[in-house]
């Protein structure tokens, strides 16, 4: 294949979110996605980052008592985090507060306001802080946003406005001529219908009296940018100034984003680039929500909101890479629960590839002392044509953006292999046709090592791992051509361990009132086991204050909190990460130890320990209410 390039982003996500499988889901998507165009040959360019600017991200660091910007680099180091754990290999992280970005903007902004693109004049509307735009009173549902259901504010004020208007018949021409710019078909059809209305002109500014917190507007210091005209332009701003040894070129080819950021993509971003002469990206990929098992949208409010690391934590990044890919049709809803993830685990991976892998590699350590039989295979044999086959339909499914239906038609092809291995019986032949024995388990293992190379892009360390165990090479950049049988596995030997892919099951929650699992033989507490009470009075518990939290470094789950104990400061390591975000800390009066020996957790000394109860899979902090701290808990 031509070494063809391909340049795909995701959203740059709001720094005032917490990472959540909508955010996953769309950063493991173009993970995927970009890994196989490298294995078609390709040259990818994956980019994705945080946005940065806005009213929420200044208000929540005034709250916090922090500036603007270590407010943000406190909490994109979270999507870094988080990324890092799932394994996603992207090429460029972009954030709306690099100079590199700013520098674009600013010049974009600049030229369109020479050109006559960008006007001043008052207006007056509703406005969201939590959506950060303005409403018409038309737009307004009972009063309040359209998009979130909350409180907007009625303002007069002079701004901004690029004649957005202007390039409304040219967008409509544009879709017409490109029907896939917006995918799936059934969104570009909403798209069409949006402009079918009045296109109005779009405020690009905010009072910096309002709003301090953005990229200056460059002809008028008394304003900042508009936090969607400024974070658009990133996906450009990321080609102009690229990380060093890359060089994507523009235009995108895939936008990936949320449905819900529909409009903002397919109608604000190609017209601010028709206005400054640069393409419109070529496809825009809007997917679907994750729904909980009662078909609602996973949010915040609702409680209902799955965290890609507490996933990955209880059964592994790469389980929870394949569920998310598996069962979510690109551009449409999909249902999660913890239930269906383990179902989806042992019926794909453990039944069907693990078991064939284990199956062959037991009966090769039996029979051929571990190593895999010199077997050619016969032309009239159906696992090669099936191979093909595979792959070629694989291809096919990508390019169409149907990960789902390309993981699908892999695990078919396991499927057959699984059949035609049981039809061979080589645990039976062995013992009259050592050759026909041979042959069924070289077969057999090669569909398996075709069928971990065409999994690799979604599971890249159970595939490597699963390479490594029959003897092929892991850890290495596969090409298409691995993907053709014929691959020689035979006089390779194979590598022994626990199983690629064991059967899981979901954690059962503690009963009420145990701090732990039960073990499977407990026994009665004996006095010993219980404290007198003159040794619980030496367990000094205080109230305490915290003023300071932020990450441990290389760790997802501990915090390092500076507190308030009496006249007192000290610091604690805490395990709540998982549960708390540095900013939601801050300001809590909490519970601790007191009075434990020093102990370094990380590299880092915790000066004590706090309290917390553990609901299932939430943990609470105990608190003794608006308390001073350093009070004693009695």
């Amino acid at each position: 294949m031509s070494k063809q390039r391909l340049y795909l982003t995701t959203p740059l996500y709001y720094v005032n979110d917490e990472p959540h499988i909508g955010h996953a889901y769309t950063t493991l998507l173009a993970d995927v996605m970009a890994r196989y165009h490298r294995l078609f040959g390709r040259d990818v360019h994956f980019l994705t980052g945080t946005d940065e600017h806005g009213q929420k991200v200044q208000d929540a660091a005034k709250k916090l008592g922090r500036s603007p910007q270590e407010h943000c680099d406190i909490t994109a180091q979270r999507f870094v985090n988080v990324w890092d754990k799932l394994n996603v290999e992207y090429d460029d992280f972009i954030r709306t507060t690099e100079p590199r970005h700013e520098k674009v903007v600013v010049e974009i902004l600049q030229q369109l306001y020479d050109e006559g693109e960008i006007y001043k004049e008052d207006y007056e509307g509703y406005y969201s802080v939590t959506e950060e735009r303005f409403f018409t009173e038309k737009d307004l549902v009972d009063g309040k946003d359209p998009i979130g259901g909350r409180p907007v504010e009625k303002i007069k004020e002079s701004n901004y406005f690029f004649r957005m208007s202007k390039h409304q018949q040219w967008l409509l021409e544009f879709y017409e001529s490109h029907p896939d710019a917006v995918l799936p078909e059934f969104r570009m059809n909403e798209v069409k219908g949006f402009l079918q209305q009045p296109l109005g002109d779009l405020c690009i500014s905010r009072p910096k009296s309002r709003l301090s917190w953005g990229i200056p507007i460059p002809w008028d210091e008394d304003y900042v940018t508009y936090v969607w005209f400024d974070a658009l332009l990133n996906y450009y701003a990321a080609t102009v100034s690229p990380p060093e040894g890359s060089s994507p070129a523009w235009p995108a080819d895939y936008h990936l984003i949320g449905k819900d950021i529909l409009t903002t993509h397919a109608v604000y971003w190609p017209t601010m680039l028709h206005a400054a002469g640069l393409e419109p990206p070529r496809h825009i990929l809007a997917h679907g929500w994750w729904l909980s098992k009662d078909a609602e949208k996973m949010s915040k409010s609702r409680g209902n909101v799955v965290k890609p690391l507490d996933m990955a934590d209880i059964y592994g990044p790469d389980l929870f890479r394949y569920v998310l890919m598996r069962d979510m049709v690109v551009g449409q809803d999909a249902n999660f629960s913890e239930e269906m993830f383990v179902k989806r685990i042992n019926s794909d991976l453990a039944n069907d590839l693990g078991n064939l892998a284990s199956r062959i590699t037991k009966l090769i350590d039996k029979f051929f002392d571990g190593v895999v039989p010199e077997a050619d295979a016969l032309p009239e044999d159906e696992l090669p044509q099936l191979a093909e086959r595979t792959a070629h339909i694989v291809f096919q499914k990508v390019e169409g953006i149907q990960i789902h239906a390309a993981i699908e038609e892999t695990l078919q092809f396991v499927r057959a292999a699984n059949r035609i291995f049981t039809e061979g019986e080589p645990w039976k032949t062995v013992k009259q046709d050592r050759e026909a024995a041979g042959r069924t388990l070289s077969t057999a293992l090669e569909a398996v090592r075709i069928a971990a190379v065409l999994l690799q892009p979604v599971l890249p360390n159970k595939a490597n791992e699963l390479l490594e165990r029959i003897g092929a090479d892991a850890d290495i950049q596969y090409s298409w051509d691995d993907t053709k049988w014929g691959t020689s596995l035979e006089g390779r030997k194979l590598t022994h361990g626990d199983a690629v892919f064991p059967r899981v099951e979901k954690p059962k929650p503690p009963k009420a009132g145990e701090t732990k699992p039960a073990k499977k033989d407990d026994e009665q507490k004996t006095e010993d086991d219980y404290l007198s009470f003159d040794q619980f009075k030496q367990v000094d518990l205080r109230s305490a204050k915290v003023l300071h939290a932020e990450p441990v470094p290389k760790t997802d789950k501990l915090l390092r909190l500076e507190i308030e104990v009496g006249e007192e400061k000290r610091q604690l390591v805490a395990g709540v990460a998982q549960h708390y975000a540095p900013e939601e800390m801050i300001g809590r009066t909490i519970v601790i130890v007191a009075n434990l020996q020093p102990a370094k957790i990380r590299g880092v000394e915790s000066q004590g320990m706090l309290l917390a109860v553990r609901d299932g899979d939430s943990l609470n902090l105990l608190t003794p209410g608006d308390v001073k701290s350093g009070l004693r808990v009695s």
